[in-house]
């Protein structure tokens, strides 16, 4: 799969792109990102289902974990996917065989061994403290060994482009040194991000021409891995496919070290569905999967998904604007350059103030609300535009949004009406502090008057409330606040603000968010709340339970 040519470019355009996923690596260096031993099991066992050519496993002379996921990857049956174990060249005063980091690449005894060396004289002298002479020795060795023990060794050439701008004629000799030692692929790495694009293709270009032109060389497969401090990542990557490498090294979502690396999920998907060339996986995989994949992966590194990430991200195919939305629901791809459903994503008008009645009417239709005959969709639209002109918002809050909808429909009863409430927060001396929520709740002509206490306020607020609903409404029993947001609406008022809250609710069959706006924080949880219980008895059909079947434990009728 990773075999190059000596044709040039041309010749190179023959042969598939092979992906080379170091999610559970170099991933792993970004912040904040912290991956269990059975985090980075299943992540493998994922990317090995998705059909993901090369897996870079971790680097086994770094840390216990790694050795311990070695050791455990011998023990499983990996279909498609070839692992690999990463790791330096030997140290300056070690020969290879008697070198920690290199016996532990060949324990790992994956079939493949990904190599990194120092193509920068300013590392290699200023850094490590070597020779020049001295850096190419540690580069020929150190492939050299594990290409002699039955390994297909990678090299990963780092800061090759600030090498090559600094000296172009050494860092071509720590790259002849790897091919001659054995290395199969010869990876340029970007690794400081801060290579544009054009200076990118010009050192590829060059470099693949000064090499290929040696007689009597082993054929090798041409490769890049680019990090993303420009804001280039992906764009050098692809560039550098369209200069003739056919070896991509990136990390699912763009985790990594400082501004990351080049996200797999875009590269991926570019290549598959805006170029001709041969991919590795085949035909990129199941395309359709590659947004699970990426929320996935996201949620087992326990990273909030990017809404905004390329054609996998929530808002990727959002549209907001009246003039998109109107557009949208007359040709979907006027304002989409891929059918959402190709990535497994799906299209999303969202309702604002920016958008119109098409936007408004469309959204409700999506979500299941039939407005034609029975609500007006202009009305409702310059509705939601005053609404959010107060502070309001129906972005992210599309519970919010269906029972605006069903409020102004003909015939809408409310299920419960909250009379009135109370909320205290008492700090003593000498005590923790304490809240306290009082309620008076309305349900079908009776009033019930509830009190409880909380960590919080908002806390107390909502188990009151859930204590005099609960004997009308048991299905809420199985309702949970799954977050709680807060947003400041008009920051220039400072501690006089407008407060938007917005909550996200869960039972067994469905999540859902709600929203409420008001100067007061309180008013304000209060309004999302409401929404959120009134949202769940809806959704599940419950009706109010007769008198002879209630149970009042906690709430005192009046």
């Amino acid at each position: 799969m990773t075999a190059g040519t000596q044709g040039g470019p041309a010749a190179a355009n023959d042969r598939p792109v092979v992906l080379y996923d170091t999610t559970l690596r170099d991933g792993t260096q970004g912040e904040n990102i912290t991956l269990s031993l059975a985090d980075k099991i299943r992540i493998a066992r994922m990317l090995d289902e998705y059909g993901m050519p090369f897996i870079e496993g971790g680097w086994p002379g770094s840390n216990p974990k790694d050795v311990e996921f070695f050791a455990a990857a011998k023990t499983i049956r990996w279909e498609r996917a070839k692992l690999a174990a990463f790791g330096s060249t030997r140290h300056k005063a070690n020969r290879p065989e008697d070198d920690p980091n290199l016996r532990e690449l060949v324990a790992a005894e994956t079939p493949v061994v990904t190599i990194f060396g120092k193509s920068w004289l300013l590392h290699v002298t200023k850094v490590l403290g070597a020779t020049p002479e001295q850096n190419l020795d540690m580069v020929a060795e150190s492939v050299a060994f594990v290409a002699d023990r039955g390994r297909e060794a990678v090299y990963d050439a780092e800061h090759y482009f600030d090498g090559y701008r600094a000296d172009p004629a050494y860092a071509l000799a720590t790259l002849r040194a790897a091919r001659q030692a054995g290395a199969r692929s010869l990876v340029l790495c970007d690794t400081n991000g801060g290579t544009l694009t054009d200076d990118l293709v010009r050192i590829v270009t060059e470099t693949r021409s000064a090499l290929e032109g040696d007689p009597g060389t082993p054929v090798i497969a041409w490769g890049i891995h680019t990090h993303n401090d420009a804001d280039l990542a992906v764009a050098n990557s692809l560039a550098a496919v369209q200069a003739g490498i056919r070896h991509v090294q990136a990390t699912i979502n763009g985790y990594g070290e400082r501004c990351g690396n080049a996200n797999m999920v875009s590269i991926l998907a570019n290549l598959a569905l805006k170029t001709d060339l041969t991919l590795l996986p085949v035909g990129g995989g199941d395309i359709g999967d590659l947004t699970h994949l990426s929320r996935s992966v996201a949620e087992i590194a326990n990273i909030t998904p990017d809404d905004y990430q390329p054609y996998v991200g929530r808002s990727a195919f959002a549209h907001k604007g009246g003039v998109h939305g109107a557009a949208v629901a007359k040709v979907e791809r006027s304002y989409q350059h891929v059918d959402p459903a190709t990535v497994g994503n799906e299209g999303r008008l969202v309702v604002s103030e920016l958008g119109g009645r098409a936007n408004t009417q469309l959204r409700a239709e999506q979500l299941g609300h039939r407005l034609e005959g029975v609500v007006d969709p202009r009305a409702l639209s310059r509705l939601i535009k005053e609404l959010e002109a107060q502070g309001a918002s129906f972005e992210g809050a599309e519970g919010s949004f269906e029972l605006l909808v069903r409020r102004n429909q003909p015939g809408y009863e409310a299920p419960f009406r909250i009379v009135d409430y109370t909320v205290i927060i008492e700090q003593r001396e000498g005590r923790e502090q304490r809240a306290e929520a009082t309620v008076k709740v309305e349900v079908a002509d009776e009033v019930l008057h509830t009190a409880a206490d909380g960590n919080g306020p908002v806390n107390a607020l909502d188990t009151a409330l859930r204590k005099a609903l609960a004997a009308f409404y048991p299905v809420l029993d199985g309702v949970r606040l799954v977050d709680y947001k807060v947003r400041i609406v008009d920051g220039q008022s400072a501690t006089a603000a407008r407060t938007r809250v917005i909550i996200d609710s869960a039972d067994a069959d469905r999540e859902w968010s709600t929203m409420g706006s008001d100067t007061n924080i309180i008013g304000a949880s209060a309004a999302a709340l409401v929404d959120s219980l009134e949202y769940a008895i809806w959704k599940s059909g419950a009706t109010v339970r007769r008198r002879d079947e209630r149970h009042f434990t906690t709430a005192v009728e009046r």
